[in-house]
């Protein structure tokens, strides 16, 4: 029989975790849950210290846009300076951010600090996705994404829990900047993580120019096709994406509370499947995994229109839950398919023309819906049949190219 060092071995090289990948768990989760602690009760908190509705719906748009525009600096800055120096700095501007929340207590500081902090995610993601094609083997790439879109779950479960606890002792205001000191000190605890257990990074000399990247310079046609498909899919989910709850609780007629469970069955969904998904695709093909994902975006809007109980919306959340089926498998050909010296800029330019392109079409949607509420979910399946198609017929598996 194997003994425990044997089992933890085979556990590590299954999973793909070493000294890197390990930095990487710690990071994400200190600082995702220092995030989540207070971003989720950011709009209580602007109308607490004398801000508007107006206010709060202006800092929604300005995360949206944000996290779209992040991706591009902080994939170009991870490729310039490697992804240990990238982390270390967007983790010490997010906690910039926090100390003026912290010190200034005004709805204008709320926004000045969010600047720095609400898009952390968006901001480092192309630097993780550079580690971990970089940390581990190439045949584990896709299980090495999965693990961290497994243990991002875990803050964004944990952190609006324990914000509501602080908010619910101390009140809206105290509790709340109680979040951003507890996210300040996770966040150095997180920059020792980072600087001790993380690897430095051997920097090649750079030459790419923004203009060259905005030109999709590095894209070849494969990379291509899968980000026209990939616009055309979150089409799909973003056209009814805000409507989904007002679907739910106000027409079909459940209860918030009922609502809360149907997006707990879809994270439960979504990561039950990360870790067989991954393994498959890691061994075989990663084309037809996305098309699958790509499926289940699609039919999702409709089969949310014809849930009229609640019972049929735990299948449909089922549905969205598998979504996910594929996305970490997506996201590791896009690294497969970016240049060896230019994969975070790649990726973080990829997700720079997706999130734009898809934030202003999404705008969209509430005309969709005000003319009713099928025109809207089948706006959306109609947009993703056109990218599950385009994939089918134009998007290329990394292995078949190789």
């Amino acid at each position: 029989m194997p003994n425990s060092l044997q089992i933890k071995n085979r556990f590590k090289d299954f999973f793909g975790i070493n000294k890197n990948v390990t930095a990487m768990i710690i990071m994400v989760v200190l600082i995702m849950l220092g995030e989540k602690m207070g971003e989720r009760f950011l709009p209580l908190y602007i109308l607490a210290i004398g801000g508007t509705n107006l206010a709060v719906g202006f800092l929604n748009a300005m995360d949206n846009l944000l996290s779209a525009l992040y991706s591009f600096p902080g994939g170009y800055l991870s490729d310039k300076i490697g992804y240990k120096k990238a982390l270390m700095l967007f983790t010490s501007v997010a906690m910039l951010g926090y100390l003026v929340v912290i010190i200034f207590q005004s709805w204008q500081a709320v926004f000045i600090g969010a600047v720095l902090f609400i898009s952390w995610s968006a901001v480092s993601l192309p630097a993780i996705m550079s580690l971990i094609s970089k940390a581990v083997p190439s045949n584990k790439r896709t299980m090495g994404i999965s693990v961290h879109s497994i243990v991002k779950r875990i803050p964004m479960s944990l952190g609006p829990l324990l914000g509501g606890t602080f908010i619910s002792i101390y009140g809206t205001t105290t509790g709340i900047r109680i979040t951003f000191i507890t996210a300040f000190v996770l966040g150095i605890v997180a920059l020792f993580a980072i600087y001790f257990l993380m690897e430095d990074e051997i920097v090649a000399p750079r030459s790419s120019r923004i203009k060259d990247l905005l030109r999709l310079k590095n894209f070849n046609p494969a990379l291509k096709n899968l980000l026209v498909s990939d616009i055309l899919i979150r089409f799909a989910e973003q056209i009814p994406y805000a409507f989904v709850v007002i679907w739910a609780v106000n027409i079909v007629g459940i209860s918030a509370f009922q609502f809360g469970v149907l997006t707990a069955v879809e994270m439960v969904t979504a990561v039950l499947v990360y870790i067989p998904v991954a393994y498959y695709a890691d061994r075989y093909f990663k084309k037809p995994f996305i098309l699958i994902t790509f499926a289940f975006f699609t039919v999702f809007p409709l089969v949310v229109y014809f849930s009229r109980s609640f019972t049929a919306l735990v299948f449909a959340f089922i549905i969205r839950g598998l979504k996910e089926f594929g996305e970490p498998t997506r996201k590791s050909l896009i690294m497969d398919l970016a240049p060896d010296n230019a994969k975070a800029e790649t990726f973080g330019t990829y997700y720079l023309f997706r999130d734009v392109v898809v934030s202003i079409a999404a705008l969209s949607s509430a005309f969709l819906w005000n003319i009713s509420p099928f025109t809207n979910f089948l706006t959306a399946f109609i947009f993703g049949v056109i990218g599950t198609v385009w994939f089918a017929i134009w998007g290329k598996d990394f292995k078949l190219n190789t």
